[in-house]
């Protein structure tokens, strides 16, 4: 790897560690555009399992401080962790499969809905002391398969779906499911990228860059995200809009010619 490579690398994976700490959910969707268009790998497939098994890191790295700060909901997400965990080893095998040109154009989709969903506004309101109940586990299965399939398919943590899954399925804050969404983040990126990695399309000298910008990212989004509270809902939004556009540059770039 030459220097300029590395730098690319290095930044990429710091935006991630710190969208990633500071949202919970949404800035991983920008590691495999990252990887193809700023660092310059050329094979979508490579860069999606790279970029699998760096987010699986930074999320454990950010699930840590979620944790020594007490704001994860352990039994729920690992409930709804669990139930994903076959989705999201179906989902990455069907990606495999697909032409890689042709798995952009879905990916770039997948990213436009990531960003219309943070356009949305969330609601802040829940019960900060819930419990896992019986009743909470079947929802809590159905939705963790579902968003297992889609992260696994996408090759991204699908915290934007994991975070609003644990809030419907439990009544829990925004806060906690932010919080505890690390946890099935960190398993289905695992997951997925231990399924690509069967195939050899994750680069081991490039996820380790990417891991050491995302620890940097990590720490300097923890700040932050303490600082950011009051302010959540419109930098949501700011990030939306940045997905969106990237999602339209990635389409843009597999449609045209190669």
């Amino acid at each position: 790897m030459d220097l300029p490579t590395a730098i690319a690398t290095l930044a990429s994976g710091a935006v991630v560690g710190f969208l990633l700490t500071v949202f919970g959910g949404g800035g991983s969707v920008l590691a495999t555009p990252l990887l193809l268009y700023v660092v310059g790998v050329r094979d979508p497939h490579l860069a999606i399992g790279t970029s699998a098994a760096a987010v699986a890191i930074n999320a454990v790295l950010s699930l840590a401080a979620q944790a020594r700060a007490g704001r994860v909901k352990w039994p729920c997400a690992l409930v709804f962790a669990a139930a994903g965990l076959l989705g999201s080893l179906v989902g990455s095998s069907l990606a495999k499969a697909m032409d890689g040109q042709r798995l952009l154009i879905v990916f770039a989709a997948a990213m436009a809905a990531v960003a219309i969903s943070m356009l949305w506004t969330r609601k802040t309101a829940g019960d900060p002391d819930v419990h896992l109940q019986p009743r909470h586990v079947p929802r809590l299965a159905a939705l963790g398969l579902a968003a297992g399939g889609a992260a696994g398919f996408f090759g991204i943590g699908g915290g934007f779906l994991i975070a609003p899954g644990l809030m419907a399925a439990t009544g829990m804050t925004l806060a906690n499911a932010a919080a505890s969404s690390l946890v099935s983040v960190a398993l289905f990126g695992a997951a997925t990228a231990a399924n690509y990695a069967l195939s050899g399309w994750v680069d081991g000298e490039l996820l380790l860059v990417l891991v050491a910008g995302g620890a940097g990212g990590a720490a300097l989004g923890l700040p932050i995200a303490r600082l950011a509270v009051r302010h959540a809902a419109v930098a949501r939004r700011a990030l939306g809009v940045l997905i969106l556009v990237v999602a339209a540059y990635v389409a843009t770039k597999a449609v045209g010619p190669a």
